[in-house]
């Protein structure tokens, strides 16, 4: 045991946010090897994606062995291209259901970043040439077993309700006469979700010396004070006027199915007349919708029947005939912030009519239409694409369908291990990681508690947090 403080990792997280995930992880043996990965790649989303923060990596890419992707986001993974292009050419592990999604969610990032580019005179992030390279990388692995991937490192994907398809990352770092230093990155996480089940961690990983990587996207709120408020919104709006237009920002995974099928229910209820015209705008949300009903995502066979019996899908082709007509509606549109897709060109024609309610249904980050709309006021002027609009439409926001787990069910999720070394904070703005920090030294019985931050690396041994250092990998 007395070379136990040769036998490191050191961690540094990319983003200090909650778009741009990227963790980079390398491991120094005593043999004087090491071995370096990568935990999520993703794009810095909110203002400009071609921002000098998306341009490169703070390391050499190509002496990334392998990456490990915790989900299908764009903030998760939407550099991996990037990182081929720049030299990585290892494999990128990933779930069977996220490894069918990424072909879609990769292809579409490209075509938004192509044209952000174009208009803003910039050049392309990475061709689709890599796009197609990138896609050859990715190897999934299955869920709840543990496989090895090299003479030291060994990883295991478990179920996570976030998304489907996401996963919690086990990775279990060996040595000869030395312990474990074991990793949990829980990526983003929620305990449950409707499409499929999740399961609870097996009792062996309870038990296990941990470090883990915990997002805190709503770590400042606790899941009782999220209060139901679409239900109420929608079937008001649709009550007070009988040409309501209601355009519902959806994102294209997770969310616009959700929604599909709260309507769906809505009308088996009786509560949404099936006389209201139900629209899905999102060529990507669509495709998306179609693995799910396939089968080939794993979906649970009782919830494979969840589209409203009124459903009518909406392609360029009748795009403008839905936005000029003034009838009552509803409209699913991607994206689900507001800033890409069709979204801006619904919300620019329906924030002028005092008839529409625009209805976001999760978070919306700084520099998005959804962030921007947020504390406009009736008749206040706002800017949608470079067209000034009176804002008279209602605008509204909920938590309610968010796939984030909150403050006291991420706090219930550390409880369960018995030997924490360090629960390290990640995904969430300043504050709020601030927050939820100061509440698991309070409730969550671990050695040590840690902010991750692009500016900090943290060196972990098998037994203990062995200090913090302000550095820049090379």
């Amino acid at each position: 045991m007395g070379s136990k403080n040769r036998f490191y990792m050191d961690v540094q997280t990319l983003n200090s946010g909650v778009t741009g995930s990227c963790h980079l992880c390398i491991v120094k043996y005593p043999n004087g090897n090491s071995t370096r990965f990568i935990v999520d790649c993703g794009l810095f989303q909110g203002s400009d994606e071609t921002s000098t923060e998306n341009l490169g990596f703070p390391f050499n890419e190509d002496s990334i062995e392998f990456v490990l992707v915790t989900h299908n986001h764009i903030d998760h993974v939407g550099r991996l291209p990037l990182l081929y292009k720049n030299g990585f050419h290892g494999k990128i592990y990933t779930t069977p259901p996220t490894a069918v999604l990424l072909e879609l969610a990769l292809f579409d990032s490209y075509r938004v970043l192509k044209d952000t580019a174009k208009r803003r005179h910039h050049p392309n992030l990475y061709s689709d040439f890599d796009v197609y390279e990138t896609l050859k990388l990715i190897k999934p692995l299955p869920f709840c077993k543990s496989v090895t991937l090299d003479e030291h490192i060994k990883v295991t994907f478990f179920y996570n309700g976030h998304l489907i398809g996401s996963a919690i990352i086990l990775v279990e770092i060996s040595y000869p006469g030395e312990e474990n230093i074991n990793w949990l990155f829980t990526g983003d996480y929620s305990s449950s979700n409707m499409f499929f089940d999740v399961p609870a961690l097996p009792e062996e990983v309870q038990k296990m010396p941990l470090y883990v990587m915990q997002e805190s996207t709503y770590g400042d709120m606790n899941s009782d004070e999220i209060v139901p408020c679409f239900e109420s919104n929608v079937l008001h709006a649709l009550e007070e006027n009988s040409n309501t237009t209601i355009v519902v920002p959806v994102f294209s995974l997770g969310r616009s199915q959700e929604i599909l099928y709260f309507l769906r229910n809505l009308q088996d209820t009786g509560k949404l007349s099936m006389q209201t015209p139900i629209f899905f705008d999102g060529k990507l949300a669509r495709h998306y919708t179609e693995l799910y009903l396939n089968g080939s995502l794993g979906v649970k066979k009782d919830m494979l029947d969840f589209l409203p019996h009124n459903l009518q899908y909406v392609d360029t082709g009748i795009r403008n005939s839905v936005l000029a007509d003034n009838s009552e509606k509803i409209i699913l549109t991607s994206s689900g912030m507001g800033s890409y897709g069709p979204a801006p060109q619904y919300i620019s024609t329906f924030i002028k009519q005092r008839n529409a309610l625009i209805h976001f249904t999760g978070y919306t980050a700084e520099g998005t239409l959804g962030r921007s709309l947020q504390n406009a006021a009736i008749g206040d002027i706002v800017k949608i694409g470079g067209v000034l609009a009176e804002k008279q439409a209602q605008v509204e926001y909920t938590s309610e369908f968010s796939a984030h787990a909150k403050a006291d069910e991420m706090i219930a999720f550390l409880q369960q291990f018995k030997s924490l070394n360090l629960v390290l904070i990640n995904h969430g703005d300043t504050e709020v990681k601030e927050t939820f920090a100061k509440r698991v030294i309070k409730e969550v019985k671990t050695k040590d508690v840690g902010i991750a931050s692009r500016d900090i690396f943290f060196r972990v041994t098998p037994y203990h947090l062995l200090k913090t250092m302000t550095t820049k990998f090379q």
